[in-house]
């Protein structure tokens, strides 16, 4: 039977596999985020067009759109029948901070592609219990406001609730049939105007004023983490073979 030589100390195997699966971890985290701040430099660099862009007609910007993110960050118009007393869905938000609901219309549309878009009116504030009645003017509301594409749920994202009529995340194709609305568009329409003036409780919130891009800060902290991980590890491993 082979046997070590005597005072030769074992390559450790388990502390050298829980290095690397710690490394592969972190490095893995920092090119995420590396993934992110590309992400997030081209909707700055398309937030800040949209300080200067002009509204287009909805139906022009559906039915030129090769794909939904073509889509995104397009500032539009659109003229939706009575938005003021329409039905509307819930959905969780915060502003600023403050915890809420954005209420989700359906305005039709003229475009060749689809028969609906729904509409994102505003934002109203969680210790607001009211919400816009029946009142409202008659006649179509003019909407000006940008489209933007839904993100994707994750993991976290509580269930919605289509009896109680709130959602966590944009699911347009659930909030449409909801609303009994045909053949939406596969993006949301963040009205930049008011839709009840009169209620002063909803207000418009299509994009936040400021958006932070951190994401290089944290590239690094994960990479310089993954440093300091190789770094213990050697460590480790000289003082194991010394020993």
């Amino acid at each position: 039977m082979r046997t070590e030589p005597a005072g030769r100390a074992r390559f450790p195997v388990g502390l050298t596999l829980a290095a690397a699966v710690g490394l592969a971890i972190l490095v893995a985290l920092g090119m995420w985020q590396l993934q992110r701040l590309t992400w997030k430099e081209a909707l700055l660099t398309r937030i800040a067009k949209l300080e200067t862009a002009a509204p287009i007609p909805v139906a022009t910007a559906l039915d030129g759109a090769a794909s939904p993110a073509d889509l995104d960050m397009v500032r539009v118009r659109v003229d939706c029948p009575e938005l003021s007393r329409a039905a509307y869905v819930e959905l969780f938000g915060l502003k600023d901070g403050t915890a809420g609901r954005r209420l989700i219309s359906a305005c039709p549309v003229a475009s060749s592609r689809y028969r609906s878009l729904l509409v994102d009116r505003g934002f109203v504030a969680e210790d607001v219990s009211a919400r816009p009645g029946q009142e409202g003017p008659l006649g179509p509301v003019s909407v000006t406001g940008v489209l933007r594409v839904p993100d994707s749920p994750s993991i976290f994202t509580p269930k919605a609730d289509p009896a109680g009529r709130l959602w966590f995340n944009r699911d347009i194709p659930a909030m449409a049939s909801t609303l009994g609305a045909s053949r939406p568009a596969p993006v949301m329409l963040m009205a930049e105007t008011a839709s009840n003036p009169e209620f002063s409780a909803l207000s418009p919130a299509p994009i936040p004023a400021a958006i932070s891009n951190r994401h290089l800060e944290y590239a690094l902290t994960w990479f310089g983490l993954a440093a300091a991980l190789l770094g213990v590890y050697g460590a480790l491993l000289r003082k194991h073979f010394r020993s």
